[in-house]
């Protein structure tokens, strides 16, 4: 029987505005009854345009935001933070990665308090350790031993991304939550974080929610697609059969305004533009 790591039952997000003076204000309905479920070492990409509620739904699955009605299940354990505190085990489970490394990392902070800092807070793992679990998490990602002592401002933004990457894997999450983590980045950069995603899943086993509004890339790392309109899953199903047949009139309309670009794709693009 496949393992669940992410459950959420009828997700519902309202925020009410308030209309100043004389107004009596509006209710926004940001995410509109979202179901859906994530097995062990899967990816589920949520896909749609900005403005869709794709990221606020993201903010609920990472405990950073409560929904105003549904369920949400992190290992089978009902998680509800209106209600009670989160115990740090569980706060661990779950890790983001933003969509903009160069705004995600403190500049005056070196690249191994970055990543010793989750060990600081959440853990009582000792100084030693700690660095040595840093040094080594820096090689995972693909960065070298001499950048420990570096800062932010030295790096790249695909290298600041793989920063990013590899902070939120020092506490050993169950899922990783990834908004828009390439669209921020050069098509061949793109390429290769897509790549490492890739890798890691693997090595650790991890669980992704892959958030994106381009098409582009979800062929390539996801196995299953959620498609958001205007807070709405207007579909949602397996990779392929999202992207063979799509049923909704809104996805094909992102199939349509979306290039081809996997990976290999990338590349071609890439090449194109140069020559």
């Amino acid at each position: 029987m496949s393992e669940i790591v992410l459950e959420t039952r009828d997700i519902v997000r309202d925020y009410h505005i308030g209309g100043g003076l004389f107004g009596t204000g509006r209710t926004v309905h940001a995410v509109k009854g979202v179901s859906l479920k994530v097995e062990k070492g899967k990816t589920l990409a949520i896909v749609g345009e900005s403005g869709c509620g794709k990221s606020t739904l993201a903010c609920i699955i990472t405990m950073i935001d409560a929904p105003t009605a549904g369920e949400l299940f992190i290992d089978g354990e009902k998680v509800d933070i209106a209600a009670r505190r989160l115990s740090p085990e569980m706060r661990r489970k779950v890790q983001i990665v933003f969509q903009n490394p160069y705004g995600s990392l403190n500049p005056r902070q070196k690249i191994g308090d970055v990543l010793m800092d989750p060990l600081v807070i959440n853990s009582d793992t000792p100084a030693a350790e700690r660095r040595d679990r840093a040094m080594a998490m820096l090689t995972k990602v693909g960065l070298l031993p001499e950048h420990f002592n570096r800062y932010p401002h030295m790096f790249s933004g695909g290298q600041r991304q793989r920063i990013a990457i590899a902070r939120a894997l020092m506490l050993n999450p169950r899922l990783l939550v990834l908004d828009e983590p390439v669209s921020a980045l050069d098509l061949s950069v793109q390429a290769q974080v897509l790549n490492l995603l890739a890798d890691l899943q693997d090595e650790f086993g991890l669980t992704y929610v892959f958030i994106s509004h381009d098409l582009s890339v979800v062929r390539y790392i996801a196995d299953d697609v959620l498609v958001m309109y205007y807070g709405e899953a207007v579909e949602y199903g397996p990779r392929e059969a999202v992207f063979s047949d799509p049923q909704h009139s809104y996805t094909r309309t992102l199939f349509a305004a979306t290039p081809r670009a996997d990976v290999e794709s990338i590349r071609k693009r890439l090449a194109k533009k140069a020559a």
